[in-house]
C-alpha cells in the first residue's frame, strides 16, 4: 500500500488513540456521546432560531452561523474516526484526505470568521446601539456569509492544491483519525517549503486577524461600559458578552495549543497529539450550544416553548 513518488495514487494510514488500540470500541462510546451533544444541541439552536420570531435578530443570525460551522466540523471528522474506532479502517487515499481536508478546516476557518462577526455585533450594539439595526440589516448579514465562505476559499484552496504536488514515498502514517493539513505534509519525501509558507500565511490570515480585531473590539466595548454610571447597566451590558467569550475561548485556545504541539511537541508522547486534537475539534460544536443555552436568557426561553413542562 505504499506509495513510491507520484507514480502510484499515495494512501494514508490513520491513527485512533495510541496504546489503546485494543479498547477502541470502549473509547468510541465517548466519543459518540460527545458527537450526539454537539449534533443535537447545535441542530436544536439553529431550529429554534429559525423557528421563533422573537430570536430573528442579528445577534441570533450569527449564532445560527456558529451552529452551522460546529455541526460541519462534528460531521467532517466522524466517518473516518468511527471507522477508526469502529472497523480498524485505517486506510484513506490521498483525494479523500483532500476532501476531508477541505470540509475540516474549511469550518474551522468560518468558524473563526463569525467570532468575528459576533464580535462586530457586540461593539455595535454596546457602543452604538441606536444605529443597530441600521448597520446590522439582513442584508449586510447576508453579505457577511458570503464574505465569511468566500475569504475560506480564498485561503484554503492553495493549500488543498498544493498538496497534490508533493511526493509521498511511505509509510504514510498520520497522527489523528482524519487528515490534518500539518500531518499530512510532514508525510511528504519532497520540499514542503511552499506548503509551510502558505500554511503560515493562511494563519495569519485568519487568526492573526481575527484574534487581535476582536481582542480590540472588547477593549473598546470594556471602554464603553465602564464609562455607564450605573452598576446594574454595566452587569448587563457584561452579561451580553459573555457567550460570546466563552465561544472565543473554547475554541482559539484549543486550537493554538494544537498547533504549538505540531510544531514544537516532536518528543511528546503520541497521545498527547490525539487529546489536543479532540479538544479542538470537539470541544466547541459541544459546549457552545451549553454556554448559550445557559448564559442567554432568550435562548432558554426559546427551550421552554419547544420542550414545555410536560408537570
Amino acid at each position: 500500500m505504499l506509495s513510491a513518488g507520484n507514480s502510484t495514487p499515495p494512501t494514508f494510514f490513520l491513527t485512533g488513540v495510541p496504546g489503546l488500540e485494543a479498547f477502541h470500541i470502549w473509547v468510541s462510546i465517548p466519543f459518540c456521546c460527545l458527537c450526539t451533544i454537539a449534533l443535537l444541541g447545535n441542530s436544536t439552536i439553529l431550529y429554534v432560531v429559525i423557528t421563533d420570531s422573537s430570536l430573528h435578530e442579528p445577534m441570533y443570525y450569527f449564532l445560527s452561523m456558529l451552529s452551522t460551522t460546529d455541526i460541519g466540523i462534528t460531521v467532517s471528522s466522524l466517518p473516518t474516526t468511527l471507522g477508526v474506532l469502529w472497523f480498524n479502517a485505517r486506510i484513506i487515499s490521498l483525494d479523500a484526505c483532500i476532501v476531508q481536508m477541505f470540509f475540516l478546516h474549511g469550518f474551522t476557518l468560518m468558524e473563526s470568521s463569525v467570532l468575528l462577526a459576533m464580535a462586530f455585533d457586540r461593539f455595535v450594539a454596546i457602543c452604538n446601539p441606536l444605529r443597530y439595526a441600521v448597520i446590522l440589516t439582513n442584508s449586510r448579514i447576508i453579505k457577511a456569509g458570503v464574505v465569511i465562505f468566500v475569504r475560506m476559499l480564498i485561503i484554503l484552496m492553495p493549500l488543498l492544491l498544493l498538496l497534490k504536488g508533493l511526493s509521498f514515498c511511505g509509510p504514510n502514517m498520520l497522527s489523528h483519525s482524519y487528515c490534518y493539513h500539518p500531518d499530512v505534509i510532514k508525510c511528504s519525501c519532497s520540499s514542503i517549503k511552499v506548503n509551510c509558507i502558505c500554511g503560515l500565511v493562511a494563519l495569519i490570515l485568519t487568526s492573526g486577524i481575527d484574534v487581535p480585531c476582536i481582542l480590540l473590539s472588547y477593549v473598546l466595548i470594556i471602554k464603553s461600559i465602564l464609562s455607564v454610571a450605573s452598576p446594574e447597566e454595566r452587569q448587563k451590558a457584561f452579561g451580553t458578552c459573555i457567550s460570546h467569550i466563552g465561544a472565543v475561548a473554547i475554541f482559539y485556545i484549543p486550537w493554538v495549543i494544537l498547533a504549538l504541539v505540531h510544531q514544537f511537541g516532536h518528543k511528546a508522547p503520541p497521545y498527547i497529539h490525539t487529546l489536543m486534537s479532540n479538544l479542538h475539534f470537539l470541544f466547541p460544536p459541544v459546549l457552545n450550544p451549553i454556554i448559550y443555552s445557559v448564559k442567554t436568557k432568550q435562548i432558554r426561553k426559546a427551550f421552554c416553548r419547544l420542550f414545555p413542562n410536560t408537570d
